[in-house]
């Protein structure tokens, strides 16, 4: 059966979902949302996200159930949707090549991975047998089937959306809320255009037009470090904001000690969009890697190629403290950044929410 419609309302919206605030955790891949932190989001009140979309099918039922048995009911697990490429060899060959340097500096032995994504058919396979309240999706679409499929077993669909266009062709696939993402978000980007060319919206532009296109809740994600955000974001119209920057140095998220150092200690650390690491663009702490890749933008084989061929580079890197292989998403926000418990945060974050809501409207009241 179908869950209800979810309300456009804050209060509401997070009632539906069983939150106490409209405040969501970004699912953020490569380890950083460990169980442990999508529970204690959750248990904080907020709603916690799963990154799924690396996760084999048998690790993702593996999480799901560790969130679980901390205590966790209300919680969301992101999938990337994304088609297992037909990468011609010479292609790969070449993007090997260019990596080559790399690889022999950090001692890497470079080779083509038996696949270069998991399978979204099994992952779904996955949140059907195993349903969940949430998910989301990234990087492409669901077909109508596969959301009534997911609403048949009790589960919401969130679609993350760039633009107004990927906005509605969610909503119209029956998505339950879309989650507008806009261009100073950390890490990838979830929209269908991987194309750097592509217009960028900044997210206080792109959140009023998703509100006003369609007729589901809107999320606002991008940018959003503390509670004036918020309450930024939801004057809007956005139903709850999300937020993953935030939550990259507290206790219990899984990022690499170097990146939380260079993240607490280094806040003037420079941000760009790069497809080096990925073949998508994506947000970090900019370093060589990207500074040297930078020349071959448009020769870099497309997510997840790219993403699967530097995969042991990265892996090295984190091995040996070289920050300049390391992708470090971050969000164009990162200074405001702070290490602590994710249920402190969340506080937190509600607390100043409150505040700026209510300095906003005496400034309004002082005006009338």
């Amino acid at each position: 059966m179908r869950p209800s419609p979810l309300s456009p309302n804050p209060s509401e919206f997070a009632r539906q979902l069983g939150l106490r605030v409209p405040v969501i955790q970004a699912p953020m891949a490569g380890g950083i949302t460990t169980p442990e932190l999508v529970a204690a989001v959750s248990r904080a009140g907020a709603l916690g996200s799963l990154a799924g979309g690396m996760l084999a099918p048998a690790v993702l039922r593996e999480h799901i159930a560790a969130i679980r048995a901390l205590g966790c009911r209300d919680f969301s697990v992101n999938l990337f949707v994304v088609d297992e490429p037909q990468a011609s060899a010479p292609a790969v060959r070449a993007a090997l090549q260019r990596l080559d340097a790399h690889f022999t500096a950090l001692g890497v032995t470079a080779k083509v991975p038996e696949r270069f994504c998991e399978s979204t058919e099994l992952q779904l396979d996955v949140l059907i047998e195993t349903p969940v309240p949430l998910a989301s999706f990234a990087f492409g679409m669901l077909d109508r089937a596969q959301v009534a499929e997911l609403h048949r077993v009790g589960t919401r669909v969130v679609g993350t959306a760039t633009t107004v266009a990927e906005a509605v062709a969610w909503a119209d696939a029956g998505a339950d809320a879309v989650c507008a993402q806009g261009l100073e978000a950390g890490g990838h980007r979830g929209g269908f255009v991987a194309n750097l060319g592509h217009e960028q919206l900044g997210t206080l532009a792109l959140v009023p037009q998703i509100r006003a296109a369609v007729g589901v809740p809107v999320i606002a994600a991008g940018g959003i470090m503390n509670g004036a955000g918020i309450a930024a974001v939801l004057a809007l119209g956005a139903s709850a904001a999300q937020l993953g920057t935030a939550f990259l140095c507290c206790d219990e998220a899984g990022t690499h000690p170097l990146w939380k150092r260079k993240l607490l200690e280094e806040p003037a650390l420079e941000t760009c969009l790069t497809v080096a690491f990925s073949g998508r663009p994506a947000r970090g702490l900019r370093n060589r890697f990207m500074d040297e890749m930078a020349p071959f933008a448009g020769e870099i084989p497309p997510y997840p190629i790219q993403n699967a061929l530097t995969a042991p580079l990265r892996a090295r890197a984190g091995q040996v403290g070289d920050a300049d292989h390391m992708s470090l998403w971050a969000g164009q926000a990162h200074a405001l950044v702070r290490g602590a418990p994710a249920a402190q945060i969340v506080r937190q974050l509600v607390a100043e929410a409150s505040v700026a809501a209510k300095a906003a409207a005496d400034t309004c009241a002082a005006w009338a």
